[in-house]
């Protein structure tokens, strides 16, 4: 055996020696929370289509910057709510698509997800003589506008969320959730102004046009403050997320919501893991009967892809999603690793038949092949650049995943192809393992 041939044996052994390490934590859940990270048609979930308002944004803001800002902050947002592997993206000029894998609470995520989250403060609404207006049950009532203060630069300001430096959850001394929330220097430069000319009166805290709460203002406050209302935990939690998110540039509509159950995703797997099971079968089938000894070799070197394949999953999860065009793509990828072995098992037995040497048949087999393997990965990757762009431009994100899938799978089977089988090949006829023609396919 040749000292090349040792070095390459080795590399493949300790190859698949890490990567059956790394999926050996999948075996009892190969798909899964614990195992490959799931897409929303297999694990069950939720999908929502929003439609931004541009006509509400700020003018000085293009639509294209609108829309970004509402991307990264609903992103934001879906993040701190807890959703696994979310999807949000931009679909057309208005539209905003969210998935969210696993998500059974979808009336909460459609609230945080929607809701503008802007914060104001609307002070107490008086008449003429200066007294308090009440409505028809005694309440009283706030002004519509929020409160304005004057800024460090001499300007009349409203005071928003936007001069929010950070919002927590905290309790009062009775147990109850509120909300802590800090101002930045400009904020508290307001936020001074406001509470002082509305000492001993009610102010009220509003999210949305909605009063959360009016509390009485007791003391001047500059930097900090609280929201107390009939807050529950979750509720809180949202408020808080919202608030640190920053407020939405645009309102959102939601125009279409789906829920994805996750008996259909774990009825897609089975019937797909037997769709795998049987097409492997007989691809190992057709293989020895036909190809006799190199098939052998080509169903070792598939097992090998598969190892590696399945390791690169794993390995890649956080930025890998399996959807069910993905196992697509994922069996139809086996047949592409074995495509490059029937071109190399071809050519050898045609320098065989033409009265070459074994091991001249076979390294000229491997080199007339070549060409082939490579014009036709070549062609299957720019297909899978088209897929890709197409489905990033279109929304269109399980097309996504299977063109990523694909070109995973073909980039390996490339590997296995030309460095594993012909390893493989090249120890078995260096050291005459296996010399008569007949095993491989040729009447000697």
């Amino acid at each position: 055996m040749k000292r090349r041939e040792i070095v390459l044996l080795t590399f493949i052994v300790v190859l698949c020696g890490l990567c059956i390490a790394a999926i050996v934590p999948l075996r009892s859940n190969l798909v899964g929370p614990e195992g490959l990270r799931l897409g929303l048609d297999l694990r069950g979930g939720s999908q929502l289509l929003y439609m931004a308002d541009l006509t509400k944004k700020d003018p000085s803001v293009s639509d294209e910057q609108a829309m970004a800002s509402a991307i990264t902050k609903i992103q934001r947002r879906v993040n701190e709510f807890g959703a696994a592997e979310p999807v949000i993206q931009k679909q057309g000029e208005d539209r905003i698509l969210v998935q969210l894998p696993g998500v059974k609470d979808i009336s909460r995520a459609v609230k945080l997800i929607g809701d503008t989250g802007l914060l104001y403060f609307r002070e107490l609404q008086v008449d003429a003589s200066g007294s308090p207006v009440l409505d028809s049950q005694g309440y009283y009532t706030f002004q519509e506008e929020a409160a304005t203060a004057t800024a460090t630069d001499g300007s009349v300001r409203a005071l928003t969320g936007q001069y929010l430096r950070s919002a927590g959850q905290d309790f009062d001394e009775y147990g109850a959730p509120i909300v802590v929330f800090e101002w930045n220097s400009e904020g508290a430069h307001l936020f001074e102004q406001i509470t002082s000319r509305n000492l001993q009166q009610p102010l009220a805290i509003a999210i949305d046009e909605e009063i959360i709460s009016a509390p009485t203002v007791s003391a001047v406050i500059s930097n900090r403050g609280q929201i107390e209302g009939q807050f529950t935990v979750d509720e809180a939690t949202d408020l808080v997320n919202k608030l640190n998110s920053g407020a939405l540039d645009v309102p959102l509509e939601i125009i279409d919501q789906r829920d994805v159950d996750a008996t259909l995703g774990s009825d897609s797997i089975r019937k797909s893991l037997i769709a795998a099971g049987v097409g492997l079968i007989l691809l190992i089938i057709f293989m020895l009967v036909y190809y006799r000894f190199p098939g052998l070799l080509a169903c070792l070197s598939l097992l090998i892809y598969g190892i590696i394949l399945l390791a690169a999953f794993d390995v890649f999860s956080s930025q890998l999603t399996l959807t069910l065009p993905g196992i697509a793509a994922f069996i139809l990828s086996f047949g592409m690793a074995v495509d490059a072995n029937v071109l190399i098992f071809e050519r050898l037995k045609e320098e065989l038949r033409a009265g070459r040497s074994l091991p001249i048949a076979v390294e000229i087999g491997f080199a007339r092949a070549w060409s082939a393997i490579r014009d036709s990965n070549i062609t299957t990757f720019i297909a899978c650049v088209i897929l890709f762009w197409l489905g990033g431009t279109f929304g269109a994100f399980m097309v996504r995943g299977f063109a990523l899938t694909l070109s995973i799978g073909v980039a390996l089977s490339m590997f296995t192809a030309i460095v594993v089988t012909r390893t493989f090949l090249r120890i078995v006829v260096t050291n005459g393992m296996v010399s008569n023609l007949r095993e491989y396919g040729v009447k000697s």
